[in-house]
C-alpha cells in the first residue's frame, strides 16, 4: 500500500505542476481535510478547490526531496515556488503528512515556512 500511495500522490503532484487542478483533485476524498499548521484548515474538496485556484495563479514548482511511507500515512518533504499576485516567486520549505483512505488523500497535516537559505555553523 505505501508504494500505492506514493504513485497516487506523484500523480497528483504532475497534475498541479500542469495547472490540472481538477485532476488534481480527482486524488482527493470528497470530504478532505487540509491542515495548515499555524495558519488555517480547509474541510471539504470545495474549500481545497478555491485555497488552490487563489493561491495558485501559476502552477507552482514542486520539488519533492523524500517522500516517507508507513500504513496509510505518507510524508513529503520539499521545496514548492508559488508565484504571487506582483509576479514575484517566493519558495517554501515543507512537510506534508498525508493519510490516505480507500486510495485517496483524505487528511493532510502541512508545516509550511518560507524557505531561506542556512548558514551551517560548523
Amino acid at each position: 500500500m505505501t508504494d500505492t500511495n506514493k504513485i497516487i500522490l506523484q500523480k497528483a503532484n504532475e497534475a498541479v505542476s500542469k495547472g490540472d487542478y481538477e485532476a488534481f483533485l480527482q486524488y482527493c476524498t470528497d470530504d478532505t481535510k487540509w491542515i495548515f499548521v499555524g495558519d488555517q484548515i480547509l474541510n471539504g474538496k470545495e474549500a481545497v478547490r478555491k485555497w488552490m485556484f487563489n493561491e495558485y495563479i501559476e502552477p507552482p514548482q514542486n520539488d519533492v526531496e523524500n517522500l516517507i511511507a508507513e500504513n496509510d500515512y505518507l510524508t513529503a518533504i520539499g521545496k514548492i515556488a508559488v508565484m504571487t499576485e506582483n509576479g514575484e516567486s517566493i519558495t517554501y520549505s515543507y512537510c506534508d503528512i498525508w493519510k490516505f483512505r480507500d486510495g485517496k488523500m483524505a487528511e493532510l497535516m502541512a508545516f509550511v515556512i518560507e524557505h531561506e537559505d542556512l548558514k551551517d555553523h560548523k
